[in-house]
């Protein structure tokens, strides 16, 4: 019998931040909970049912060139996190992506009702994940295609590093594509948030 891996961790102001493949069975009722949020509509899930989560992410779960990751801040299920190879998800065909580019996308989940939101969380999961696509195996660049009117993400990616290359049209939505490399993550507003 072969040891599990540990998860990928990184130490941060807000806590120690993990990521770790999602579990659809044992993380459904959370991950639906996240997706079909009011704050979660550029996620395109909102009124999905647990079946159609569930149908989905296991879909993610079978595909070699797209994973979903649990996220946890001190050990509690905090976020979301998406890697994909956009040679081939997402991207494909619409835009040229390059050997070692990965594909991101991230949730951070609402903070429970009647909880004040911590300071610093999102920065400090944005900052963990663009540190883990670029950790990948072969990872030159990370992608990310948020839809155009989500001001909020895209004024998080550029404190992270992304260089904003224009609209995109993916049919579901008008995308903003944004590429980080290792150097202007280094560089960045949230490249220092890292322990």
């Amino acid at each position: 019998m072969s040891a599990v891996a540990p998860p990928w961790a990184a130490r941060t102001p807000v806590g120690l931040l993990t990521l770790e493949p999602l579990d659809v069975g044992r993380d459904l009722d959370l991950l639906h909970a996240w997706v079909t949020h009011p704050r979660s509509a550029y996620w395109l899930m909102q009124g999905a049912s647990p079946a159609g989560v569930r149908d989905a992410y296991a879909a993610i779960d079978a595909d070699p060139h797209h994973d979903a990751w649990l996220g946890r801040v001190d050990g509690v299920p905090t976020f979301l996190a998406e890697t994909y190879d956009p040679r081939h998800r997402e991207l494909a065909g619409v835009w040229e992506a390059a050997p070692g580019d990965v594909g991101m996308h991230l949730l951070v989940a609402p903070p429970a009702e009647g909880a004040a939101p911590v300071a610093g969380l999102t920065s400090a999961v944005m900052a963990a994940v663009v540190r883990f696509c670029l950790d990948r195996p072969g990872a030159r660049r990370v992608v990310v295609e948020p839809d155009a009117r989500n001001d909020a993400i895209r004024a998080k990616n550029r404190a992270a590093g992304f260089v904003e290359h224009g609209p995109l049209d993916l049919g579901h939505k008008t995308a903003v594509l944004s590429t980080c490399t290792p150097e202007a993550f280094a560089a960045s507003e949230l490249g220092g948030v890292l322990a």
